[in-house]
């Protein structure tokens, strides 16, 4: 209006005036239409046909699948005191991290790993970042804590799980151990891995730029835990037996020894030990030799130890009865030109005297009526040349030869402990024959409380008459009166056998060993300790394997809460010197 009135005319100014050629308009007006229905075009695309590709882009931008961790079950011993565990740690992990980032350096420094190497871990051969890596595993959470300060874009934390053994070395070949990513490589962690590994949980959650977590999505899948293993071994008659075992390998200098000890009611495993062992926290150092179960996986001749089951495949066919006599002048005997040898000539010996003074003559003349597939099959009946029936890795099946292919030597030296492989396991559960009513049972490594149901063997009576030789044995005027207990009657044999290598026998090397039952008058534990090249001067297993044997015995019975049924003023407190075991 003021413009009008100052008398500009607008409508009549030349530039307003101008009009645009038609086909220039028109031009103008297509290039605007096409423009708008190339975005609508293109916002139809976008919002219709590609939205599911989209927003998968976007939620690989925004959204992540975070793993739920299982723990890993727990180990206990038969009373409930733990044995393996899974401790929780930190895993520091990088994804995607700028390789220009000062703060690498101290990162390096944390990490107690040179700034170059870290640097070469996250980046790809070609020189750009990666992804994702493991800078390092099972970290405490201090250490995790001053990472995290540190705030590195892309460097992150995870829980994960630690396993941790508190009996360390005590145990260790009974429980073995897991790996990183807890795996179960030896022992019960090995043998029942399936039942202890839990299984892992899934959650979607949406993550910042950060990677901070800012909600919570959708649960795609339960974590559950592994199951709770109670094992059979009491703890506290472990430490016993590793005690004794490893004094008595350190005594005699020997090169490694053994020792089980199983309940006769119910055929569980209360204690396993080997020497030399490893500790399952610390195996930076462990070497093979330290990871051998002896008791389960070496399978060894055991000599005289054998004697007993030569004696009561006799008693339980009536050929013999523990009177019979036999003559074992002059002290040896010649078969297939071979020649057969006692340490001392005794002359006649009845059979429960043959077990006493462990006459290898008078087992001979005591094996050789019997036929081979008959002493075959017997020794087959115990378990021998057959793997224990549990479920642990390696466990040895021994050798015993086919009865056809048996030479007359070869029966022969077999009735006596040679010319016949086992395992410490083996013969341990093989003496519940004598040590309940003549019947073999499973044996377990976990917990049970029902009485095992066992195979019958020989009869009631036979047993109980193996039982008195057993206790003549380890009693004076026998070969291992050392085995007595203050308190219980014991009975068991001894073994002392030339130690195998290649083709032939090593010269001085021998393996003792002792299994023995107590107490006698209603036995509740089987012990067989086995010690592998005694070189301190003595290798009797009398002398070296018996005293073990004692030492855990009692120990056991008492902590078992197992009534005494010897006299005190009977036991023998300083044995009388031992007969010297024939070989």
């Amino acid at each position: 209006m003021r413009a009008g009135a100052k008398g500009v005319g607008f409508a009549s100014s030349p530039v307003l005036a101008v009009r645009l050629p038609a086909g220039r308009s028109r031009l103008l007006l297509l290039i605007m239409t096409l423009a708008f229905a190339a975005l609508f075009g293109r916002a139809l695309y976008l919002q219709g046909i590609s939205t599911a590709f989209l927003q998968k882009q976007g939620a690989q931008r925004y959204e992540r699948t975070v793993i739920l961790p299982a723990m890993r079950g727990k180990i206990t011993d038969r009373n409930g005191s733990v044995v393996a565990s899974s401790l929780p740690v930190k895993a520091v992990w990088a994804d995607d991290v700028p390789l220009d980032n000062p703060k690498l350096d101290q990162l390096a420094g944390l990490l107690a790993m040179p700034a170059s190497a870290l640097r070469a871990r996250l980046a790809e051969d070609d020189g750009k970042r990666n992804k994702f890596t493991y800078l390092k595993r099972q970290v405490g959470d201090e250490l995790a804590a001053k990472v995290a300060a540190l705030a590195i874009p892309g460097v992150h934390e995870r829980t994960e799980f630690k396993r941790y053994y508190p009996e360390g070395e005590t145990l260790a070949h009974v429980v073995g151990f897991s790996d990183i990513e807890e795996v179960g490589q030896e022992g019960i962690e090995r043998a029942f891995n399936d039942q202890l590994t839990g299984r892992t949980g899934k959650r979607r959650v949406i993550k910042d730029l950060f990677g901070s977590v800012v909600d919570e999505g959708e649960l795609e899948r339960t974590a559950y835990d592994g199951e709770t293993l109670a094992l059979s071994i009491d703890t506290k008659i472990q430490s016993v037996v590793f005690a004794t075992l490893k004094a008595t390998v350190e005594q005699f200098r020997a090169k490694a020894g053994a020792a089980v000890v199983l309940d006769v009611r119910t055929g569980e495993v209360l204690a396993l030990a080997n020497i030399p062992t490893y500790d399952p926290n610390d195996r930076a150092r462990l070497r093979g030799e330290q990871l051998r179960n002896r008791v389960i996986t070496d399978q060894y001749e055991p000599g005289s130890i054998m004697k007993p089951f030569t004696v009561a495949l006799a008693l339980n066919t009536k050929r013999v009865t523990p009177d019979t006599p036999y003559n074992t002048a002059p002290g040896h005997i010649t078969i297939d030109g071979k020649t057969v040898g006692d340490s001392h000539a005794h002359g006649v010996l009845t059979v429960r005297e043959i077990i006493q003074k462990s006459s290898n003559v008078g087992t001979v003349k005591i094996a050789m009526p019997i036929p081979p597939k008959e002493m075959y099959e017997f020794f087959s009946s115990v378990g021998f040349g057959q793997a224990p029936k549990i479920p642990f890795p390696g466990a040895s099946a021994g050798r015993v030869r086919p009865w056809n292919t048996w030479k007359p030597i070869e029966q022969a030296t077999m009735a006596y402990g040679h010319g016949i492989s086992v395992s410490l396991l083996q013969m341990a559960r093989a003496y519940t024959v004598f040590a309940r009513e003549g019947d073999i049972i499973p044996i377990t490594m976990l917990r049970t409380e029902k009485p095992a149901v066992g195979q019958r063997i020989v009869s009631p009576e036979v047993a109980r008459q193996m039982r008195e030789m057993l206790e003549m044995a380890s009693g004076p005027g026998g070969t291992a009166p050392k085995a007595q207990v203050v308190g219980y009657r014991v009975g068991g044999k001894t073994g002392t056998a030339r130690k195998q290598e290649g083709r032939g026998y090593a010269a001085g090397k021998y393996i003792s060993s002792y299994v023995g039952l107590a107490p006698v008058s209603n036995p509740r534990v089987i012990i067989a300790v086995m010690v592998d090249e005694p070189s301190s001067g003595t290798y009797y297993g009398g002398d070296v394997a018996a005293p073990a044997f004692s030492q855990i015995a009692g120990t056991a019975l008492r902590l078992l809460n197992v009534a005494p049924d010897a006299p005190f003023k009977a036991s023998v407190i300083a044995p009388a010197p031992a007969v010297e075991e024939s070989m």
